[in-house]
């Protein structure tokens, strides 16, 4: 799945978890499918509020993993922190991914970067 996301088009969140879903329904179980809307869902919102251009995203899915990337044009690296409890729901996007995919990480990129998390899942996600 590739899908090229327009600058500050929050709408267009939306339409990358339903593109994901539909990639993962088919053999993936539901908290896998979840957790895989939540982080691309996080990435995707960090990429068009913190950078002054859109996104590409990509995901795929093999036999032993699924793997999504968000490519942008800013190579400012995303930290992620543990956010207080005066931070309302702000601050947590990044440290969701660290808690919840098996890894991830920030690989710069010509001008910007690409933000990834893989999960994880041997015959789960075959």
């Amino acid at each position: 799945m590739t899908r090229t996301v327009r600058r500050a088009d929050l709408r267009a969140v939306g339409e990358v978890r339903r593109s994901l879903r539909e990639l993962l329904r088919p053999g993936c179980p539901g908290d896998v499918v979840d957790v895989a809307e939540l982080l691309t869902t996080e990435l995707v919102t960090n990429a068009l509020v913190h950078t002054d251009q859109g996104a590409e995203v990509s995901a795929v899915l093999d036999a032993s993993r699924l793997r999504v990337e968000v490519r942008d044009h800013t190579s400012r690296k995303p930290r992620p922190y543990v956010p207080n409890a005066d931070d309302g729901t702000h601050g947590r996007g990044l440290f969701l991914v660290e808690q919840l995919a098996d890894s991830w990480g920030v690989d710069p990129l010509g001008g910007g970067k690409v933000v990834w998390f893989e999960i994880d899942g041997g015959p789960v996600l075959s």
